[in-house]
Protein backbone atom coordinates (compact mmCIF):
# COMPACT_ATOMS: atom_id res chain seq x y z
CA UNK A 1 0.00 0.00 0.00
CA UNK A 2 1.35 3.43 -0.98
CA UNK A 3 2.28 5.99 1.67
CA UNK A 4 -0.23 8.52 0.31
CA UNK A 5 -3.12 6.05 0.41
CA UNK A 6 -2.15 5.00 3.94
CA UNK A 7 -2.10 8.63 5.05
CA UNK A 8 -5.56 9.27 3.57
CA UNK A 9 -7.06 6.17 5.20
CA UNK A 10 -5.45 7.02 8.55
CA UNK A 11 -6.97 10.51 8.23
CA UNK A 12 -10.41 8.98 7.59
CA UNK A 13 -10.05 6.73 10.63
CA UNK A 14 -9.03 9.75 12.71
CA UNK A 15 -12.14 11.65 11.62
CA UNK A 16 -14.27 8.62 12.52
CA UNK A 17 -12.66 8.53 15.99
CA UNK A 18 -13.57 12.18 16.50
CA UNK A 19 -17.14 11.46 15.40
CA UNK A 20 -17.18 8.52 17.81
CA UNK A 21 -16.27 10.78 20.73
CA UNK A 22 -18.94 13.23 19.67
CA UNK A 23 -21.53 10.43 19.51
CA UNK A 24 -20.55 9.01 22.90
CA UNK A 25 -21.20 12.38 24.54
CA UNK A 26 -24.94 11.65 24.61
CA UNK A 27 -26.96 8.47 25.29
CA UNK A 28 -29.14 9.25 22.27
CA UNK A 29 -26.19 9.09 19.86
CA UNK A 30 -23.97 6.61 21.74
CA UNK A 31 -24.79 3.64 19.47
CA UNK A 32 -23.88 5.66 16.40
CA UNK A 33 -20.71 6.85 18.14
CA UNK A 34 -19.70 3.27 18.90
CA UNK A 35 -20.29 2.32 15.27
CA UNK A 36 -18.06 5.14 14.04
CA UNK A 37 -15.33 4.05 16.44
CA UNK A 38 -15.54 0.41 15.30
CA UNK A 39 -15.33 1.36 11.62
CA UNK A 40 -12.44 3.71 12.29
CA UNK A 41 -10.49 1.05 14.19
CA UNK A 42 -11.11 -1.58 11.48
CA UNK A 43 -9.73 0.83 8.87
CA UNK A 44 -6.71 1.70 11.02
CA UNK A 45 -5.83 -1.92 11.81
CA UNK A 46 -6.30 -3.02 8.19
CA UNK A 47 -4.08 -0.22 6.85
CA UNK A 48 -1.40 -1.05 9.41
CA UNK A 49 -1.36 -4.69 8.35
CA UNK A 50 -1.30 -3.87 4.64
CA UNK A 51 1.53 -1.40 5.19
CA UNK A 52 3.81 -4.21 6.38
CA UNK A 53 6.13 -4.91 3.47
CA UNK A 54 7.62 -8.14 4.75
CA UNK A 55 5.09 -10.84 5.65
CA UNK A 56 7.10 -13.28 7.75
CA UNK A 57 5.98 -16.24 9.83
CA UNK A 58 5.77 -13.91 12.84
CA UNK A 59 2.94 -12.08 11.14
CA UNK A 60 0.82 -15.23 11.29
CA UNK A 61 1.30 -15.35 15.04
CA UNK A 62 0.17 -11.73 15.25
CA UNK A 63 -3.06 -12.62 13.49
CA UNK A 64 -3.58 -15.66 15.75
CA UNK A 65 -3.09 -13.66 18.92
CA UNK A 66 -5.26 -10.86 17.54
CA UNK A 67 -8.06 -13.36 17.02
CA UNK A 68 -7.59 -14.83 20.51
CA UNK A 69 -7.51 -11.42 22.20
CA UNK A 70 -10.45 -10.15 20.18
CA UNK A 71 -12.51 -13.22 21.04
CA UNK A 72 -11.75 -12.88 24.74
CA UNK A 73 -12.61 -9.17 24.66
CA UNK A 74 -15.88 -9.78 22.81
CA UNK A 75 -16.87 -12.54 25.25
CA UNK A 76 -16.14 -10.37 28.30
CA UNK A 77 -18.00 -7.39 26.83
CA UNK A 78 -21.01 -9.60 26.09
CA UNK A 79 -21.12 -11.26 29.51
CA UNK A 80 -20.14 -8.39 31.80
CA UNK A 81 -23.02 -6.88 33.82
CA UNK A 82 -23.35 -3.10 34.00
CA UNK A 83 -22.57 -3.22 37.73
CA UNK A 84 -19.08 -4.45 36.92
CA UNK A 85 -18.43 -1.95 34.10
CA UNK A 86 -16.15 0.31 36.20
CA UNK A 87 -13.98 -2.67 37.12
CA UNK A 88 -13.91 -3.74 33.47
CA UNK A 89 -12.82 -0.28 32.32
CA UNK A 90 -10.06 -0.19 34.95
CA UNK A 91 -8.92 -3.67 33.94
CA UNK A 92 -8.81 -2.81 30.23
CA UNK A 93 -6.92 0.40 30.96
CA UNK A 94 -4.26 -1.66 32.71
CA UNK A 95 -3.84 -3.80 29.59
CA UNK A 96 -3.42 -0.72 27.38
CA UNK A 97 -0.68 0.54 29.69
CA UNK A 98 1.03 -2.86 29.76
CA UNK A 99 0.90 -3.07 25.96
CA UNK A 100 2.66 0.31 25.74
CA UNK A 101 5.38 -0.96 28.08
CA UNK A 102 5.88 -4.15 26.03
CA UNK A 103 6.13 -2.21 22.76
CA UNK A 104 8.68 0.16 24.31
CA UNK A 105 10.72 -2.81 25.57
CA UNK A 106 10.62 -4.43 22.13
CA UNK A 107 11.72 -1.20 20.45
CA UNK A 108 14.58 -0.74 22.92
CA UNK A 109 15.86 -4.30 22.62
CA UNK A 110 15.53 -4.54 18.84
CA UNK A 111 15.50 -0.99 17.40
CA UNK A 112 16.49 -2.20 13.92
CA UNK A 113 13.10 -3.86 13.49
CA UNK A 114 11.42 -0.49 14.05
CA UNK A 115 13.85 1.55 12.01
CA UNK A 116 15.08 3.40 15.09
CA UNK A 117 18.80 2.65 14.82
CA UNK A 118 20.90 0.00 16.52
CA UNK A 119 21.29 -1.07 20.19
CA UNK A 120 23.27 1.64 21.95
CA UNK A 121 22.75 4.01 19.05
CA UNK A 122 19.01 4.69 19.03
CA UNK A 123 17.69 7.98 17.66
CA UNK A 124 17.42 10.53 20.47
CA UNK A 125 13.83 11.52 19.62
CA UNK A 126 12.77 7.87 19.49
CA UNK A 127 14.48 7.16 22.80
CA UNK A 128 12.63 10.03 24.49
CA UNK A 129 9.34 8.86 23.01
CA UNK A 130 9.75 5.24 24.12
CA UNK A 131 10.92 6.35 27.60
CA UNK A 132 7.82 8.53 28.05
CA UNK A 133 5.54 5.85 26.59
CA UNK A 134 7.02 3.16 28.85
CA UNK A 135 6.80 5.35 31.97
CA UNK A 136 3.21 6.48 31.38
CA UNK A 137 2.21 2.94 30.37
CA UNK A 138 3.71 1.48 33.56
CA UNK A 139 1.94 4.09 35.70
CA UNK A 140 -1.33 3.35 33.89
CA UNK A 141 -0.96 -0.40 34.42
CA UNK A 142 -0.16 -0.38 38.14
CA UNK A 143 -2.62 2.44 38.89
CA UNK A 144 -5.40 0.65 37.03
CA UNK A 145 -4.69 -2.57 38.93
CA UNK A 146 -5.16 -0.74 42.25
CA UNK A 147 -8.35 0.92 40.97
CA UNK A 148 -9.67 -2.50 39.91
CA UNK A 149 -8.90 -4.00 43.32
CA UNK A 150 -10.64 -1.10 45.11
CA UNK A 151 -13.71 -1.25 42.87
CA UNK A 152 -13.92 -5.03 43.16
CA UNK A 153 -13.77 -4.81 46.95
CA UNK A 154 -10.56 -6.86 47.16
CA UNK A 155 -8.80 -3.78 48.54
CA UNK A 156 -10.45 -1.30 50.89
CA UNK A 157 -12.02 1.70 49.16
CA UNK A 158 -10.84 3.93 52.01
CA UNK A 159 -7.74 6.08 51.40
CA UNK A 160 -4.47 4.33 52.32
CA UNK A 161 -2.03 6.94 53.55
CA UNK A 162 1.27 7.08 55.42
CA UNK A 163 3.57 9.81 56.71
CA UNK A 164 5.70 11.46 54.07
CA UNK A 165 3.65 9.96 51.25
CA UNK A 166 3.51 13.05 49.07
CA UNK A 167 7.19 13.80 49.54
CA UNK A 168 8.01 10.24 48.48
CA UNK A 169 5.77 10.55 45.40
CA UNK A 170 7.44 13.83 44.45
CA UNK A 171 10.91 12.31 44.81
CA UNK A 172 9.94 9.32 42.65
CA UNK A 173 8.52 11.59 39.94
CA UNK A 174 11.76 13.61 39.96
CA UNK A 175 13.75 10.38 39.74
CA UNK A 176 11.75 9.36 36.64
CA UNK A 177 12.76 12.62 34.94
CA UNK A 178 16.42 12.13 35.98
CA UNK A 179 16.40 8.51 34.79
CA UNK A 180 14.93 9.57 31.44
CA UNK A 181 17.66 12.19 30.94
CA UNK A 182 20.37 9.71 31.96
CA UNK A 183 18.89 7.05 29.66
CA UNK A 184 18.94 9.41 26.70
CA UNK A 185 22.57 10.34 27.32
CA UNK A 186 23.93 6.84 27.99
CA UNK A 187 21.35 4.50 26.39
CA UNK A 188 22.01 2.16 29.28
CA UNK A 189 19.71 -0.86 29.37
CA UNK A 190 20.04 -0.90 33.17
CA UNK A 191 18.61 2.64 33.37
CA UNK A 192 15.76 1.64 31.07
CA UNK A 193 14.68 -1.24 33.31
CA UNK A 194 15.02 0.90 36.45
CA UNK A 195 12.86 3.58 34.79
CA UNK A 196 10.10 1.03 34.13
CA UNK A 197 10.29 -0.41 37.65
CA UNK A 198 10.10 3.03 39.28
CA UNK A 199 7.15 3.96 37.04
CA UNK A 200 5.29 0.82 38.12
CA UNK A 201 5.91 1.82 41.74
CA UNK A 202 4.60 5.38 41.43
CA UNK A 203 1.45 4.05 39.75
CA UNK A 204 0.61 2.09 42.90
CA UNK A 205 1.48 4.96 45.21
CA UNK A 206 -0.64 7.65 43.54
CA UNK A 207 -3.82 5.55 43.51
CA UNK A 208 -3.85 3.90 46.96
CA UNK A 209 -4.49 7.20 48.83
CA UNK A 210 -7.52 8.05 46.69
CA UNK A 211 -10.80 7.28 48.42
CA UNK A 212 -14.05 5.98 47.04
CA UNK A 213 -15.61 9.43 46.65
CA UNK A 214 -13.02 10.29 44.00
CA UNK A 215 -12.99 6.90 42.23
CA UNK A 216 -15.01 8.11 39.17
CA UNK A 217 -12.33 10.74 38.62
CA UNK A 218 -9.65 8.07 38.91
CA UNK A 219 -11.30 5.99 36.18
CA UNK A 220 -11.41 9.00 33.88
CA UNK A 221 -7.83 9.96 34.76
CA UNK A 222 -6.49 6.47 34.02
CA UNK A 223 -8.34 6.57 30.72
CA UNK A 224 -6.38 9.72 29.92
CA UNK A 225 -3.08 8.10 30.95
CA UNK A 226 -3.71 5.11 28.70
CA UNK A 227 -4.30 7.46 25.78
CA UNK A 228 -1.07 9.37 26.31
CA UNK A 229 0.84 6.10 26.66
CA UNK A 230 -0.57 4.93 23.33
CA UNK A 231 0.27 8.28 21.69
CA UNK A 232 3.86 8.09 22.95
CA UNK A 233 4.31 4.63 21.52
CA UNK A 234 2.62 5.82 18.31
CA UNK A 235 5.44 8.31 17.82
CA UNK A 236 7.99 5.55 18.43
CA UNK A 237 6.35 3.31 15.84
CA UNK A 238 5.64 6.27 13.52
CA UNK A 239 2.02 5.12 13.34
CA UNK A 240 -0.35 7.98 12.58
CA UNK A 241 -3.51 6.16 13.68
CA UNK A 242 -2.01 5.30 17.06
CA UNK A 243 -0.90 8.89 17.60
CA UNK A 244 -4.34 10.27 16.68
CA UNK A 245 -6.23 7.71 18.77
CA UNK A 246 -3.95 8.12 21.77
CA UNK A 247 -4.12 11.90 21.64
CA UNK A 248 -7.93 11.85 21.40
CA UNK A 249 -8.29 9.44 24.31
CA UNK A 250 -5.70 11.28 26.39
CA UNK A 251 -7.12 14.77 25.84
CA UNK A 252 -10.79 13.75 26.21
CA UNK A 253 -10.00 11.81 29.40
CA UNK A 254 -8.11 14.77 30.84
CA UNK A 255 -10.95 17.19 29.99
CA UNK A 256 -13.54 14.84 31.49
CA UNK A 257 -11.45 14.45 34.66
CA UNK A 258 -11.22 18.23 34.96
CA UNK A 259 -14.97 18.69 34.45
CA UNK A 260 -15.73 16.01 37.05
CA UNK A 261 -13.32 17.53 39.56
CA UNK A 262 -14.94 20.91 39.03
CA UNK A 263 -18.40 19.36 39.49
CA UNK A 264 -17.28 17.65 42.71
CA UNK A 265 -15.42 20.71 44.02
CA UNK A 266 -12.17 18.77 43.94
CA UNK A 267 -8.75 20.03 43.04
CA UNK A 268 -7.74 18.38 39.77
CA UNK A 269 -4.06 18.37 40.69
CA UNK A 270 -4.74 17.09 44.20
CA UNK A 271 -6.58 14.09 42.81
CA UNK A 272 -4.06 13.18 40.10
CA UNK A 273 -1.18 13.57 42.54
CA UNK A 274 -2.60 10.96 44.84
CA UNK A 275 -5.48 12.43 46.79
CA UNK A 276 -3.47 15.25 48.37
CA UNK A 277 -5.65 17.22 50.72
CA UNK A 278 -8.23 14.49 51.20
CA UNK A 279 -9.61 13.83 54.65
CA UNK A 280 -10.84 10.62 56.16
CA UNK A 281 -13.96 10.80 58.23
CA UNK A 282 -14.70 7.10 58.35
CA UNK A 283 -13.14 6.63 61.79
CA UNK A 284 -15.11 9.45 63.40
CA UNK A 285 -18.29 8.18 61.76
CA UNK A 286 -17.85 4.82 63.47
CA UNK A 287 -18.01 6.57 66.81
CA UNK A 288 -21.22 8.44 66.05
CA UNK A 289 -24.19 7.72 68.22
CA UNK A 290 -26.85 5.76 66.36
CA UNK A 291 -29.78 8.05 65.54
CA UNK A 292 -33.38 6.95 65.11
CA UNK A 293 -34.87 6.65 61.63
CA UNK A 294 -38.37 6.22 60.28
CA UNK A 295 -38.83 3.04 58.29
CA UNK A 296 -41.74 1.90 56.17
CA UNK A 297 -42.85 -0.67 53.64
CA UNK A 298 -44.15 -0.87 50.10
CA UNK A 299 -47.70 0.02 51.20
CA UNK A 300 -46.48 3.26 52.79
CA UNK A 301 -44.45 4.18 49.75
CA UNK A 302 -47.32 3.44 47.35
CA UNK A 303 -49.69 5.57 49.45
CA UNK A 304 -47.37 8.59 49.32
CA UNK A 305 -46.84 8.24 45.59
CA UNK A 306 -50.55 7.82 44.84
CA UNK A 307 -51.25 11.12 46.54
CA UNK A 308 -48.39 12.96 44.87
CA UNK A 309 -48.60 15.18 41.82
CA UNK A 310 -44.88 14.98 41.03
CA UNK A 311 -42.18 12.38 41.77
CA UNK A 312 -38.45 12.66 41.18
CA UNK A 313 -36.47 9.43 40.85
CA UNK A 314 -32.83 9.47 42.05
CA UNK A 315 -31.00 6.33 40.86
CA UNK A 316 -27.65 5.22 42.28
CA UNK A 317 -25.24 2.32 42.43
CA UNK A 318 -27.65 0.31 44.59
CA UNK A 319 -30.06 0.24 41.66
CA UNK A 320 -27.28 -1.11 39.46
CA UNK A 321 -26.37 -3.85 41.95
CA UNK A 322 -29.99 -4.98 42.26
CA UNK A 323 -30.58 -4.65 38.49
CA UNK A 324 -33.72 -2.72 39.34
CA UNK A 325 -33.86 -0.40 36.32
CA UNK A 326 -36.54 -2.43 34.51
CA UNK A 327 -38.68 -2.73 37.64
CA UNK A 328 -38.25 1.01 38.14
CA UNK A 329 -39.46 1.68 34.60
CA UNK A 330 -42.59 -0.40 35.25
CA UNK A 331 -43.28 1.53 38.44
CA UNK A 332 -42.90 4.84 36.63
CA UNK A 333 -45.26 3.69 33.85
CA UNK A 334 -47.87 2.92 36.52
CA UNK A 335 -47.40 6.36 38.08
CA UNK A 336 -47.87 8.02 34.69
CA UNK A 337 -51.16 6.15 34.21
CA UNK A 338 -52.32 7.89 37.39
CA UNK A 339 -51.39 11.30 35.89
CA UNK A 340 -48.37 11.72 38.15
CA UNK A 341 -45.46 13.69 36.71
CA UNK A 342 -42.20 11.72 36.91
CA UNK A 343 -38.64 12.77 36.17
CA UNK A 344 -35.17 11.36 36.84
CA UNK A 345 -32.35 13.23 38.58
CA UNK A 346 -28.81 12.13 37.66
CA UNK A 347 -25.74 13.17 39.60
CA UNK A 348 -22.52 13.34 37.49
CA UNK A 349 -20.81 10.73 39.67
CA UNK A 350 -23.78 8.52 40.54
CA UNK A 351 -22.54 4.96 40.31
CA UNK A 352 -18.83 4.36 39.89
CA UNK A 353 -18.13 5.90 36.53
CA UNK A 354 -19.43 8.80 34.43
CA UNK A 355 -22.72 8.06 32.68
CA UNK A 356 -23.30 4.84 34.63
CA UNK A 357 -26.92 5.65 35.51
CA UNK A 358 -27.70 7.08 32.08
CA UNK A 359 -26.71 3.79 30.46
CA UNK A 360 -28.80 1.74 32.88
CA UNK A 361 -31.87 3.89 32.30
CA UNK A 362 -31.35 3.74 28.55
CA UNK A 363 -31.18 -0.05 28.87
CA UNK A 364 -34.67 0.08 30.45
CA UNK A 365 -35.90 2.31 27.58
CA UNK A 366 -36.44 5.34 29.79
CA UNK A 367 -37.17 8.36 27.52
CA UNK A 368 -34.19 10.70 27.32
CA UNK A 369 -36.35 13.78 27.84
CA UNK A 370 -37.30 12.54 31.33
CA UNK A 371 -33.68 12.32 32.48
CA UNK A 372 -32.09 15.50 33.88
CA UNK A 373 -28.63 16.32 35.14
CA UNK A 374 -28.03 17.88 38.56
CA UNK A 375 -27.90 21.48 37.34
CA UNK A 376 -31.16 21.10 35.42
CA UNK A 377 -33.31 19.55 38.14
CA UNK A 378 -31.85 20.52 41.51
CA UNK A 379 -34.19 23.48 41.91
CA UNK A 380 -37.23 21.24 41.28
CA UNK A 381 -36.84 19.22 44.48
CA UNK A 382 -38.32 22.01 46.60
CA UNK A 383 -41.56 21.83 44.59
CA UNK A 384 -41.76 18.04 44.26
CA UNK A 385 -44.04 15.93 46.45
CA UNK A 386 -41.92 12.77 46.58
CA UNK A 387 -38.28 11.93 45.92
CA UNK A 388 -37.68 8.22 45.34
CA UNK A 389 -33.99 7.51 46.05
CA UNK A 390 -33.07 4.05 44.86
CA UNK A 391 -29.60 3.11 45.98
CA UNK A 392 -27.95 6.54 45.76
CA UNK A 393 -26.03 7.59 48.86
CA UNK A 394 -23.11 10.01 48.78
CA UNK A 395 -24.66 12.10 45.99
CA UNK A 396 -27.69 12.88 48.19
CA UNK A 397 -25.83 13.53 51.44
CA UNK A 398 -26.60 17.03 52.83
CA UNK A 399 -23.38 16.92 54.87
CA UNK A 400 -21.58 18.00 51.69
CA UNK A 401 -23.16 21.42 52.26
CA UNK A 402 -22.90 21.65 56.05
CA UNK A 403 -19.76 19.93 57.40
CA UNK A 404 -16.38 21.40 56.38
CA UNK A 405 -14.65 18.35 57.90
CA UNK A 406 -16.43 15.91 55.61
CA UNK A 407 -14.39 14.40 52.75
CA UNK A 408 -17.23 15.28 50.36
CA UNK A 409 -17.65 18.86 51.60
CA UNK A 410 -18.16 21.26 48.74
CA UNK A 411 -19.25 18.54 46.32
CA UNK A 412 -22.52 19.54 44.64
CA UNK A 413 -25.23 17.11 45.74
CA UNK A 414 -28.87 16.61 44.82
CA UNK A 415 -31.12 18.69 47.11
CA UNK A 416 -33.31 15.68 47.91
CA UNK A 417 -33.95 16.78 51.50
CA UNK A 418 -36.00 19.75 50.18
CA UNK A 419 -38.75 17.42 48.92
CA UNK A 420 -41.96 17.15 50.93
CA UNK A 421 -41.36 13.39 51.32
CA UNK A 422 -38.27 11.28 50.66
CA UNK A 423 -38.47 7.53 50.09
CA UNK A 424 -35.00 6.02 50.46
CA UNK A 425 -34.53 2.42 49.29
CA UNK A 426 -31.49 0.83 50.88
CA UNK A 427 -30.55 -2.51 52.42
CA UNK A 428 -29.20 -0.94 55.61
CA UNK A 429 -27.85 2.27 57.15
CA UNK A 430 -24.33 1.44 56.00
CA UNK A 431 -22.34 4.36 54.56
CA UNK A 432 -21.79 4.89 50.87
CA UNK A 433 -18.58 4.41 48.92
CA UNK A 434 -17.05 7.51 50.48
CA UNK A 435 -17.36 5.79 53.88
CA UNK A 436 -19.42 8.47 55.65
CA UNK A 437 -22.85 8.58 57.27
CA UNK A 438 -25.73 10.09 55.28
CA UNK A 439 -27.66 12.72 57.25
CA UNK A 440 -30.59 12.32 54.86
CA UNK A 441 -31.48 9.03 56.58
CA UNK A 442 -32.42 10.89 59.76
CA UNK A 443 -34.47 13.77 58.32
CA UNK A 444 -38.08 14.08 59.50
CA UNK A 445 -39.37 13.87 55.92
CA UNK A 446 -37.37 10.72 55.07
CA UNK A 447 -38.93 7.25 55.12
CA UNK A 448 -36.38 4.44 54.88
CA UNK A 449 -37.36 1.37 52.86
CA UNK A 450 -34.97 -1.37 53.96
CA UNK A 451 -35.01 -4.00 51.22
CA UNK A 452 -33.52 -5.15 47.96
CA UNK A 453 -34.08 -2.31 45.49
CA UNK A 454 -35.65 -4.51 42.80
CA UNK A 455 -37.99 -6.38 45.15
CA UNK A 456 -39.11 -3.18 46.90
CA UNK A 457 -39.81 -1.45 43.58
CA UNK A 458 -41.83 -4.42 42.34
CA UNK A 459 -43.88 -4.49 45.56
CA UNK A 460 -44.57 -0.76 45.30
CA UNK A 461 -45.78 -1.23 41.72
CA UNK A 462 -48.21 -3.96 42.83
CA UNK A 463 -49.62 -1.65 45.50
CA UNK A 464 -50.03 1.17 43.00
CA UNK A 465 -52.41 -0.84 40.83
Amino acid sequence: MSANLSAILYLISGVLFILALRGLSSPETSRQGNLFGIIGMIIAVTVTFLSVSNFTSGFVYVLIFLAIGGSIGAFIAYKIPMTAMPELVAGFHSLVGLAAVFVAISAFINPEAFGLGTPGNIKLASLIEMAIGAAVGAITFSGSVIAFLKLQGIMSGAPITFKGQHILNALILISIIVLTVYLCSTQSSKMFWILIAVSFLIGFLIIIPIGGADMPVVISMLNSYSGWAAAGIGFTLENTALIITGALVGSSGAILSYIMCKGMNRSFFNVILGGFGATDQSISDKNKEQRPVKSGNADDAAFLMKNASSVIIVPGYGMAVAQAQHALREMVDTLKKNDIKVSYAIHPVAGRMPGHMNVLLAEANVPYDEVFELEEINSDFANADVAFVIGANDVTNPVAKTDPQSPIYGMPVLDVEKCKSVLFVKRSLSPGYAGIDNDLFYKDNTLMLFADAKKMTEEITKNLD
